[in-house]
């Protein structure tokens, strides 16, 4: 009999530490599996493409979602961001446990689709900790960073997922 695998949801405004969490859980835990996202965003300094993110053009990106190959997706910060339904089908069918680090309008997609899927929102200490996290990164202009915020904001009231 072969075991079904599971789905862990982890989700956060930016800057929140979901990255920094999963990482540490991940590293403790061998057996669980990462999936990696697509996005149309730029790589930052020391992202690995197929690690951290396939980094994709927006054509391959709306060509993908035409065929029915995300899970979800979403328009988040200017970019595109998608989850890709074969890399997480194949865990679940590998009885594997399945990290998905998506934004939270991601996160009601995959909830939707996958009722048993657990879901973790981590919470930012303070918007104003948030702010500073952000500003520290370097990655993000002063609007993006207002933006990033104002999205922060907007999850926050999803806490009770």
């Amino acid at each position: 009999m072969n075991k079904k695998g599971s789905i862990v949801i982890i989700t956060a405004p930016s800057g929140a530490g979901k990255t920094t969490i999963y990482r540490e859980v991940m590293q403790r835990n061998r057996e669980l599996v990462f999936s990696v996202s697509c996005t149309t965003r730029n790589r930052r300094p020391g992202e690995v493409d197929g690690r951290d993110y396939y980094y994709i053009d927006k054509k391959t990106f709306e060509e993908k979602k035409k065929r029915g190959e995300f899970v979800e997706w979403a328009y988040v910060h200017g970019e595109l961001y998608g989850t890709d339904r074969s890399q997480l089908e194949h865990c679940i069918e590998q009885g594997k446990v399945c990290i998905l680090d998506v934004d939270v309008q991601g996160a009601l997609i995959v909830m939707k689709k996958y009722p048993l899927a657990l879901t973790i929102f981590i919470q930012p200490p303070s918007l104003e900790e948030l702010d500073t996290r952000l500003r520290k990164r370097g990655t993000e202009s002063g609007e993006e960073i207002k933006l990033r915020l104002l999205n922060a904001q907007k999850a926050v009231s999803y806490t009770h997922l």
